[in-house]
């Protein structure tokens, strides 16, 4: 997808999926067998890891999405440009990995909707670009509590 907000290299974008398809590989799934990597940059620069974690206990999972932001926020970081999503059965995903919903409401608490860059990929070559805002749009955030 085209959009003039969105301001990473190419080089910046394929760093980030080659972090999300080495983080699937640290993917605990006993349950499902559907491996998720996801990269975050933050506006240090700096890019965690995150991969999904499943548990017995269902509701008990999380999302490889909400892994990195969270190791991000506990490390003191706060802002953030990209993520970059990469998940599938295979060992090289066969379709896109959108965030699920859970995962787009956790980001908009810290992310600028209209900003923040979603990278959903199958390879390095093969990937779709969005804003936040076009995945959750109308979204509630932050300022809807001021």
């Amino acid at each position: 997808m085209g959009n003039n907000k969105i301001t990473l290299s190419g080089e910046l974008i394929t760093t980030l999926i080659g972090e999300a398809l080495s983080m699937r590989t640290r993917s605990y799934i006993p349950y499902s067998g559907f491996a998720v990597g996801a990269a975050l940059l933050t506006d240090s620069g700096k890019i965690y890891g995150g991969c999904n974690i499943e548990n017995a206990a269902y509701p008990a999972t999380i999302c490889a999405e909400r892994t990195a932001m969270v190791k991000a926020v506990s490390e003191g970081e706060r802002g953030f440009r990209a993520i970059a999503i990469a998940g599938g059965r295979e060992a090289d995903p066969e379709g896109y990995s959108y965030p699920c919903g859970t995962c787009r409401q956790f980001m908009r608490e810290f992310c600028d909707s209209e900003t923040f860059v979603v990278i959903v990929a199958r390879s390095r070559e093969d990937y779709k670009i969005f804003t936040l805002e076009e995945l959750l749009p109308s979204s509630f955030g932050p300022e809807s509590l001021v």
